[in-house]
């Protein structure tokens, strides 16, 4: 036993369990996101090179991509902002309706993503309740990208939010005020105090916002307009491929999704690691 944990690096542990539950982890793990991945990965390789080719460079499902993907990556941003404020005033303020202001940020949680997106198109439609007095100053919020950055913002927020919460909480009010009484103003002490212990699960909110935004699609679709080559989502492109029964071209397409968010995250996790070894983790 000593030699197996020597093996996987696990420290010797008095509670015994170690085999039972590693491989319920791993059965688990292989049924729900293994096999899955490896079907999709199969299906595609049915492909010839030149076919697979053919998808991933075709304008519609390029146009696609660049919508989700960069709607993503613009909401997320705006998530890690605007969810690093709202968190640090849920934890270090005490206010009337603090308690309500907390539980609406988990509405999006709670909130069927279709209904979200019925809400939000009847919002910002041109004789939406915001809609109206946009529409005269030319500002298109329905059926456009700004639209999607919206539906895919709110769904996201409250993954930055959670996240960055208990290490707020963590954080003791001396450390800050060490800084100030070392000659410290308060942007010195939050560029240099807080927001470096911040940073590793602010990354960690960023991305789980990110993965969230990538494959919505309840949320968007009615907001989106879904106009090829303008509005439309990959999300929404692989379910019209299967509406069509090219099980092979969805699969395609789902695998090229696949691809990108994985470099992605891949990335975002290595500088994620940076920032814990330059910051320390909290």
């Amino acid at each position: 036993m000593n030699a197996v944990a020597a093996i996987v690096g696990r420290r010797p542990s008095v509670i015994p369990g170690f085999g039972i539950t590693l491989g319920f982890a791993l059965t688990y793990l292989s049924l729900i996101v293994l096999i899955p991945i490896a079907a999709l990965i199969l299906r595609t390789s049915s492909l010839t090179w030149e076919q697979f080719w053919a998808i991933a460079t075709n304008e519609r499902v390029v146009a696609a991509l660049r919508v989700s993907f960069g709607a993503s990556l613009i909401a997320a941003i705006i998530n890690a902002f605007f969810g690093l404020i709202v968190a640090w005033v849920l934890v270090r303020y005490r206010f009337p309706g603090r308690r309500v202001l907390d539980a609406i940020v988990d509405l999006p949680f709670a909130l069927p993503t279709a209904v979200a997106g019925i809400a939000l198109t009847a919002i910002f439609a041109p004789t939406g309740w915001v809609g109206q007095f946009l529409d005269p100053l030319g500002i298109k919020v329905a059926y456009s990208v700004t639209g999607i950055v919206i539906a895919l913002t709110f769904i996201g927020l409250p993954f930055v939010v959670r996240t960055l919460q208990p290490v707020i909480e963590e954080i003791d009010r001396e450390v800050e005020e060490a800084a100030a009484t070392l000659g410290a103003n308060r942007r010195q002490a939050i560029a240099r105090v807080i927001l470096p212990t911040l940073l590793p699960p602010l990354l960690t909110g960023f991305v789980l916002a990110l993965a969230r935004a990538i494959g919505e699609y309840g949320s968007v679709i009615f907001i989106a307009g879904n106009l090829p080559y303008v509005t439309e989502i990959a999300p929404l492109l692989i379910v019209i491929r299967l509406e069509e029964f090219d099980y092979v071209g969805a699969s395609a397409i789902a695998s090229i999704m696949l691809a990108i968010s994985f470099l992605m995250f891949l990335a975002i996790n290595l500088i994620q690691a940076w920032a814990r070894r330059r910051f320390g983790h909290v």
